[in-house]
């Protein structure tokens, strides 16, 4: 197939060693920073933060966040152009919601008469909230959507990545701590471009189980 979707999705895959003398271009983040902003969430919920690690202190601090472990990906740290945390908040209140929904009212999207309807769209965070308010669960798998959104688009302009679990979350969130406000990191994506000649899994045909076995039409 040659669509130009499939062609991205067969062209991308997880970078095993980058180039650490090639950069991505301003242009080019600032794309990847707008298509993380415009990433889809549940009830338009966006429980996130998204911290770029751009310069040589923040790449070397989040390179020391691997001291206990995960050092296979450490790495990737300092080698890409960029790392981004991704993070969710695990207290998404209904008072931060309401910002959203303002947000809403402010763009033009949502009527201002229609405000108190769509503020009755926290109910369905609601039904994923303990009673001591975390809703963590819910709002982390909102990450995972623009995770998707992100290595789409990173295909899209031909800029390798690594999504990370492979992190070690708690030193993460103390050596960001200002900069995530209470939001959690468990996952992160190196991003950049691989190194010719060195990174194994470049070029590698997919390997994927057969569409049959994953796609159903009823």
């Amino acid at each position: 197939m040659t669509h130009p979707i499939i062609r991205d999705l067969n062209v991308r895959y997880t970078t095993k060693k980058f180039d650490a003398d090639k950069h991505i271009s301003h242009e080019d983040m600032a794309v990847i920073e707008e298509a993380l902003r415009l990433s889809a969430s549940s009830i338009n919920s966006q429980p996130w933060k998204f911290i770029i690690l751009a310069s040589d202190d923040a790449k070397q601090k989040f390179h020391d966040t691997f001291a206990n472990k995960h050092q296979f990906n450490q790495p990737h740290a300092k080698a890409a152009s960029h790392t981004v945390l991704m993070a969710y908040d695990p207290y998404f209140s209904k008072d931060k919601f309401a910002k959203r929904v303002d947000a809403e009212v402010s763009s033009g999207h949502l009527p201002a008469e229609m405000y108190d309807t769509f503020m009755g769209a926290y109910a369905f965070a609601q039904a994923n909230t303990d009673e001591t308010g975390f809703n963590g669960n819910w709002t982390k798998a909102q990450v995972y959507i623009a995770l998707g959104n992100l290595l789409h688009t990173l295909a899209r302009l031909g800029i390798d990545s690594t999504p990370m679990e492979g992190i070690d979350s708690e030193l993460i969130g103390e050596t960001f701590k200002d900069q995530l406000d209470g939001h959690i990191c468990q996952v992160a994506v190196a991003i950049g471009y691989h190194k010719d000649g060195e990174d194994y899994n470049h070029g590698r045909p997919k390997a994927r189980l057969p569409l049959e076995a994953v796609v159903t039409t009823l």
